[in-house]
């Protein structure tokens, strides 16, 4: 009975965790961040700024989906016995 509880609990902690981030609020982050850099909103450095953000994430979702955990499987190599 203990461990199914802590099972759920367990569950439910994971699922709190997985939250997302709508298109919005991830701009208003960038907004921001941008302005503690010192930019001010309508000129081009601001918008050079939100656009290096988002190829950074973009460059990091694209290193995140080309992870290999086995690279010494793909490396090429044949053995034969």
């Amino acid at each position: 009975m203990r461990k199914g509880i802590w099972m759920m609990l367990g569950l439910a902690l994971v699922a709190a965790g997985c939250q997302t981030i709508t298109p919005e609020e991830r701009r208003a982050r960038d907004e921001a961040e941008c302005r503690s850099y010192g930019f001010t909103k309508r000129n081009d450095a601001f918008a050079e700024c939100l656009q290096r953000l988002e190829l950074d994430r973009r460059d990091a979702r694209r290193e995140t989906l080309r992870y290999d955990p086995w690279p010494m499987y793909r490396s090429g190599f044949v053995i034969y016995r």
